[in-house]
């Protein structure tokens, strides 16, 4: 297939093309590089021919705004770059395929167990609702020229030099000043990179919204202990409940600079996972254990 891949150069694009490039043709969007270095937000592409695939990876996350302008800019990235680009492939030539990159952010959930596609959309926060929007702008661009749309809420990702909240945790770990609260029982839903770029080809020829996981939904005990021994570290203490709760009140007097609050406590401490049972028994999906990936890999 000949596969246009936006956001080429980021953690999660690199792992597509890694994963895919030996038996597809790969053209390549990002801000600073690839076939075709551009600014979604800011300008409409102008492609030199039609793909088969369109992989949408390109997008902003990974920031907490603080401004109304860094809250603009998610909706500037997120959503604008999204029309932007279906604006340059209606002018260079509808493709057969389109795949989404989207978030299980859209579900607006801070807790809650195995929550599936069916789940109405609540996010509020400024991340959540620019990728509600580009997954509404990108269905009904599908629908009207006819292409094949599949969308894919992803968790925290795992792979080689991950982003995000898995990266924080890993310095803090290696540093020192990492612990559980309450024995780290809560579980979060996190996928393998590289197995959700495999799936690509295979669910892009059905369509559909999915959510991917491993289907584990590791606890933060079991992150914590197996990255420990990755890194040659003891194992984090533990914050007994009672006593972050008392940390959690004196965060709601401090205000936002404090690292933790009552809100945010419950949040860490609260299960959040997602069913991927759609796409398992739809489309096969069968993905590996992220703590047996992190066991037997450098992070």
């Amino acid at each position: 297939m000949k596969i246009l891949l936006t956001g080429s150069n980021g953690f999660f694009g690199q792992i597509i093309i890694k994963a895919l490039q030996r038996e597809n043709i790969f053209f390549t969007l990002s801000t600073n590089s690839g076939d075709y270095p551009i600014f979604l937000d800011k300008n409409i592409p102008s492609f030199r021919e039609e793909y088969d695939l369109i992989i949408h990876a390109a997008g902003k996350a990974h920031s907490e705004p603080k401004t109304e302008a860094e809250k603009k800019h998610f909706f500037d990235v997120n959503n604008k770059g999204t029309l932007n680009l279906l604006q340059g492939l209606k002018k260079s030539g509808i493709p057969k395929k389109f795949v989404f990159i989207s978030s299980v952010a859209v579900y607006g959930q801070d807790f809650g167990s195995i929550i599936s596609e069916e789940h109405i959309l609540k996010a509020k926060d400024p991340y959540g609702v620019s990728k509600i929007k580009a997954e509404e702008n990108i269905i009904e661009w599908c629908k009207e020229n006819n292409v094949i749309c599949t969308i894919l809420r992803l968790p925290l990702l795992i792979g080689e030099n991950p982003l995000g909240n898995l990266r924080a945790m890993i310095k803090a770990i290696e540093k020192g000043y990492y612990f559980n609260i309450a024995g780290g029982g809560a579980r979060k839903s996190m996928v393998l990179a590289k197995d959700v770029a495999d799936f690509i080809p295979k669910v892009s020829e059905i369509g559909g919204i999915y959510n991917l996981t491993d289907g584990t939904h590791p606890s933060f005990y079991e992150l914590s202990k197996v990255i420990s021994k990755q890194k040659g570290k003891k194992m984090p203490f533990n914050l007994p409940m009672s006593l972050a709760r008392t940390i959690g009140k004196i965060g709601d007097l401090l205000g936002n600079k404090f690292p933790i609050n009552t809100s945010r406590l419950k949040k860490i401490t609260s299960d959040l996972t997602f069913d991927d049972s759609k796409a398992r028994k739809k489309i096969g999906w069968n993905p590996m254990n992220v703590l047996k990936y992190l066991e037997n890999n450098n992070l």
